[in-house]
C-alpha cells in the first residue's frame, strides 16, 4: 500500500508535537486556580495548589523508592483524596496506577496483586486487613521467593484512629510521612510516548480469572475531555463523588476536574442522605452513579431528602440499563440525567444518548424511553456499529435486529494484560467485541438489549431480559428487579424475575404477591415474555451498584426447572 502524501515533508519536533497525557492538566489547574477547592473530605479541604505539591510529592517519594516505569503501584480505597491524588503521583513517576475495588475478597485481591506484580500498594485504614490477608495468600502460594511489597497505609480523620495505629505496628508507612520524604517542586516528566499505560484496571472475573485491562496515556487524555463536552461540564464544576474511583478511573472523571479545574466532593460512604446533604451544603452540580444509586434517591425516606433541589443537578449514568420508569422519576426530582454506556475496556462509558432539543416537547414516558437507549458514539470514540458477530456486517438499522456492539478507536484499551488468547478473541477482525447484544434504531442511536449470556431462549424464541425488567420495575411495589433465565420442562428456558420490595409493602404472603407481579407483567409483555416465577429479596451487587446476574443464575438453578408453564 502507498504510502499517503502530504502537502509539505515538514518533521515533528519539539515544539509542535508532544506526547498526549491527563497530567497536563493538573499543572494547568494549578496555575489557573491555585486557591481554588480541588478536594473536600469532611473538614478537610485542598486546593489545587495544594493538590499539585502533594502529587509531586507523592511522585517524588516514588521514585525515590526505585518505583518508576514499568512499576505498577496499587490503591486499595474508597472515595478518599489519597486516592484521586494517586491517579496524578503515580503516573507523574512514570509507574501504572491499579485502583483495587475494595469489595473483593482475600484471595481475588491476592490474585489482582500477583498478577499486576505490584511494587507498591497503597491502602486506606479500613481496608488494611483486606490488603494483610491477600499479601500472606501470596507469601503462602510463592514460600521463600516472596518479596513484600512497600505497604502505605493511608489514615482518614472521619474513621477511629485506632484501625491505623494497628497498621502502622506492622510495620506500614503512613501516607502523611510518606509524602513527607518527597519533594514538592518535583520535576516530573511527561511520557515520552503516549501508548505508554498509565492505569490498570481489573474485570470483574465473575466466569473465570479476572482480567487486567491495561489503558494508555492518549487514550485517558482524550477520554478525560471527551467525558466534559457530552455532559457539558463547566468551568469550576462541583463534582460529588458517588461514582467508586476504583471503577475505570472513577469513569476518567479524576482527570477531567483537574481539566476544568473543578471541585471533588469525596463521599466515603453513598447514601440517599448524603448526597441531598452533599446537594444542600456543597454547591454540587455534578455526580456520577448506577441506577442502583438512582433508585435509592427516588425511594428515599422524606427525613432523607431535601427537595425542591437547590438547582438542577446534572447526573450521568452508566453500569446498567436505567429502565425508563427510573429515568422519568429522576426528571421529576429536579435531576438531569445523562445516559451513558461501555466497559471498562473503554475507559469507563464510550457512548452517550445525547438529547435532541424535538425531544423536549414529548410525552415524559415516551422522553424516558428515547434516554433509556444507549445513544452514539463519545467525541473521543473513532468507530461503534452494530454487527452480525459471524460476518461482521452491520445489521439493519430497524430497533430490532439483534447484532453484537462493537468499537474501534483511541478510547479501546491496549489489551489484556498477561493474556494473549483473551486479546486474540476481544480484537478479532479489527474491532473490539464487547459480548452486548444490541439493535441500530432509524435515528442510528444504539440500545443494548442484552449480555450475550443474559438472553432467555425459550420454546425457540429469545428473550430480552432487560426488556422483562423494565416492565416488572413498573410495578407500585417493586424496588428493584433482575429478570434471568431459569430452566423450563416446557419451554427449555422461562424468565424468573428476582425482585426487591419497597419499605412498607406487606411481601408476607409471597405467593400471592409473585402472582400479582406475574398478572401485571402479562398485562404488558407477549405471553412467553412474561416471567414464570418470581423470587423475593435482596439483590447481590458490585461495589458500583451492578447486580451480579451470574449468582441469581446460580440461584435459579438451584430452585431446579419450572414444572407447569403456561403460555
Amino acid at each position: 500500500m502507498a504510502a499517503e502524501r502530504d502537502v509539505d515533508d515538514l518533521p515533528r519536533n519539539a515544539a509542535n508535537y508532544t506526547a498526549l497525557t491527563p497530567l497536563w492538566f493538573l499543572e494547568r489547574a494549578a496555575l489557573a486556580h491555585p486557591a481554588r477547592a480541588s478536594l473536600v473530605h469532611g473538614a478537610l479541604r485542598y486546593t489545587w495548589a495544594d493538590t499539585y505539591r502533594r502529587c509531586r510529592r507523592l511522585a517524588s517519594a516514588l521514585a525515590r523508592r526505585s518505583v518508576a516505569h514499568g512499576s505498577t503501584v496499587a490503591v486499595i480505597a474508597p472515595n478518599i483524596p489519597a486516592i484521586y491524588e494517586a491517579h496524578f503521583g503515580v503516573p507523574m513517576a512514570g509507574a501504572v496506577v491499579n485502583c483495587v475495588n475494595i469489595r473483593l475478597n482475600a484471595p481475588t485481591v491476592a490474585f489482582l496483586l500477583e498478577h499486576s506484580s505490584a511494587e507498591v500498594v497503597m491502602v486506606d485504614q479500613e481496608f488494611f486487613s483486606l490488603a494483610e490477608d491477600s499479601l500472606r495468600i501470596i507469601a503462602d502460594q510463592k514460600k521463600g521467593s516472596f518479596k513484600k511489597p512497600l505497604v502505605i497505609v493511608i489514615g482518614d480523620h472521619t474513621c477511629d484512629p485506632s484501625a491505623l495505629q494497628d497498621a502502622l505496628r506492622t510495620g506500614a508507612i503512613e501516607y502523611e510521612k510518606f509524602l513527607e520524604t518527597g519533594d514538592p517542586e518535583f520535576a516530573w516528566k511527561p511520557p515520552q510516548d503516549e501508548w505508554k499505560s498509565i492505569a490498570l484496571g481489573y474485570t470483574s472475573g465473575t466466569t473465570s480469572s479476572p482480567k487486567g485491562v491495561v489503558l494508555h496515556h492518549r487514550g485517558a487524555y482524550l477520554m478525560s475531555l471527551s467525558g466534559a463536552l457530552v455532559w457539558k461540564m463547566n468551568d469550576g464544576a462541583v463534582y460529588l463523588w458517588t461514582l467508586p474511583m476504583f471503577h475505570c478511573n472513577g469513569w476518567c472523571y479524576t482527570w477531567t476536574l483537574a481539566a476544568i479545574c473543578g471541585t471533588s466532593i469525596c463521599l466515603r460512604q453513598v447514601t440517599a442522605k448524603a448526597i441531598f446533604s452533599a446537594i444542600a451544603n456543597q454547591g454540587v452540580t455534578h455526580f456520577c452513579g448506577a441506577p442502583v444509586v438512582l433508585n435509592t434517591l427516588i425511594n428515599a425516606p422524606p427525613a432523607d431528602t431535601i427537595l425542591p433541589l437547590p438547582r438542577v443537578v446534572d447526573v450521568m449514568t452508566a453500569g446498567a440499563a436505567p429502565p425508563p420508569s427510573v429515568l422519568a422519576a429522576m426528571s421529576k426530582l429536579g435531576f438531569h440525567v445523562s445516559h451513558t454506556y461501555g466497559l471498562s475496556e473503554t475507559y469507563g462509558p464510550s457512548t452517550v444518548c445525547a438529547w435532541k432539543p424535538e425531544w423536549d416537547i414529548l410525552p415524559d414516558d415516551e422522553r424516558a424511553r428515547l434516554q433509556a437507549r444507549q445513544g452514539i458514539r463519545y467525541v473521543g470514540l473513532e468507530g461503534l456499529d452494530v454487527v452480525d458477530p459471524k460476518s461482521m456486517a452491520p445489521v439493519p438499522a430497524d430497533g430490532s435486529t439483534l447484532g453484537e456492539i462493537v468499537m474501534r478507536g483511541n478510547a479501546v484499551m491496549k489489551g489484556y494484560l498477561k493474556n494473549p488468547k483473551a486479546n486474540a478473541e476481544a480484537f478479532e477482525n479489527g474491532w473490539f467485541h464487547s459480548g452486548d447484544l444490541g439493535v441500530r434504531h432509524p435515528d442510528g442511536y444504539i440500545e443494548v438489549k442484552d449480555r450475550a449470556k443474559d438472553i432467555i431462549i425459550s420454546g425457540g424464541e429469545n428473550i430480552s431480559s432487560l426488556e422483562v425488567e423494565k416492565a416488572v420495575y413498573l410495578h407500585p411495589a417493586v424496588l428493584e428487579a433482575s429478570v434471568v433465565a431459569r430452566a423450563d420442562e416446557q419451554w427449555g428456558e422461562s424468565p424468573c424475575a428476582f425482585v426487591t420490595l419497597k419499605d412498607g409493602v406487606d411481601g408476607s404472603d409471597e405467593a400471592a404477591m409473585a402472582a400479582n407481579v406475574i398478572k401485571f407483567c402479562r398485562e404488558r409483555l407477549p405471553g412467553y415474555w412474561v416471567p414464570k416465577s418470581v423470587v423475593f429479596g435482596p439483590l447481590p451487587k458490585t461495589a458500583t451498584g451492578k447486580i451480579k446476574k451470574h449468582e441469581l443464575r446460580a440461584k435459579a438453578k438451584e430452585l431446579g426447572p419450572v414444572r407447569k408453564s403456561r403460555m
